[in-house]
């Protein structure tokens, strides 16, 4: 990068890089995935404490706390030229005062389309736009591949109380385009349900997920107990909700979701 370029956040703010970045920090998981897998290894000098693919990761480069309870003091010591944030997963108050400081970019995914964009994005932020159009198209190739009749489901992402996703969040659309029909997809974000609701909502699949709240086989006996006409199912959230590259590491997984069981490898 020669000369001075300013870029354009998801949220509509603007940044201006004087040289392609040379210290990158990022406040998502599911991104810091996406940049080393973009071969930005060497850059990328601080990730969140969740930030758990690539395994060991954590233990080269600083951690910064955790999504919600970043510590900008130690951002702002490793001198970053570039910080990358996500509106739903980082806290706004911290954004904001880390933007006053450095260069933040922040990304809002709601579909696989701004996932796709963001990826484009961070390319040519940090000159891989080759590798990050090969990811993308990777990611396109291997959705066209899918099935599309698997059926109406719900997605459940938290317990006491039942908590499923709405058409407006980046699982719901990747439901969509796997082949699934979100049952809930007239609703908006992450809204409760009940059993009752569950139970008469012409369900074929319940899907329990990995995360935030880590369904195990115990509850997935109990909810089969109270709704034994629908097939209830653990998933690996990862690749439901993992915006990055996530997918392209388990093609398989969202090829056939229903005999996969939740793995973190």
């Amino acid at each position: 990068m020669s000369a001075a370029i300013s870029y354009e956040d998801q949220l509509g703010n603007s940044i201006t890089l004087d040289r392609t970045p040379l210290t990158i920090v990022s406040l998502v998981p599911s991104i810091t995935e996406l940049l080393i897998d973009l071969g930005l290894r060497q850059e990328l000098v601080g990730c969140t404490k969740f930030c758990v693919h690539p395994a060991g990761l954590k233990n080269e480069i600083t951690v910064i706390g955790g999504t919600k309870t970043v510590h900008i003091e130690r951002i702002l010591a490793l001198k970053p030229d570039l910080v990358i944030a996500n509106k739903e997963e980082n806290d706004r108050e911290t954004i904001v005062k880390l933007q006053k400081e450095t260069n933040v970019w922040v990304s809002q995914i709601k579909t696989l389309n701004d996932a796709h964009q963001m990826i484009t994005a961070i390319g040519e932020m940090t000159n891989t736009q080759d590798r990050a159009n090969q990811i993308r198209e990777e990611q396109l190739a291997m959705i066209k591949s899918i099935d599309k009749s698997h059926g109406r489901v719900a997605y459940l992402i938290w317990r006491d109380p039942w908590m499923t996703v709405g058409g407006d969040t980046y699982i719901s659309d990747m439901l969509e385009h796997v082949g699934f029909t979100n049952a809930f997809k007239h609703l908006t974000r992450y809204p409760s349900v009940d059993i009752e609701r569950l139970g008469s909502a012409d369900l074929d699949m319940i899907f329990l997920s990995s995360e935030p709240f880590p369904f195990s086989e115990e509850h997935r006996i109990n909810l089969q107990k109270d709704l034994p006409d629908t097939l209830v199912r653990l998933v690996d959230g990862e690749f439901f909700s993992w915006y990055g590259t996530r997918i392209l590491h388990k093609p398989n997984y969202l090829i056939s979701p229903l005999i996969q069981e939740p793995s973190h490898n």
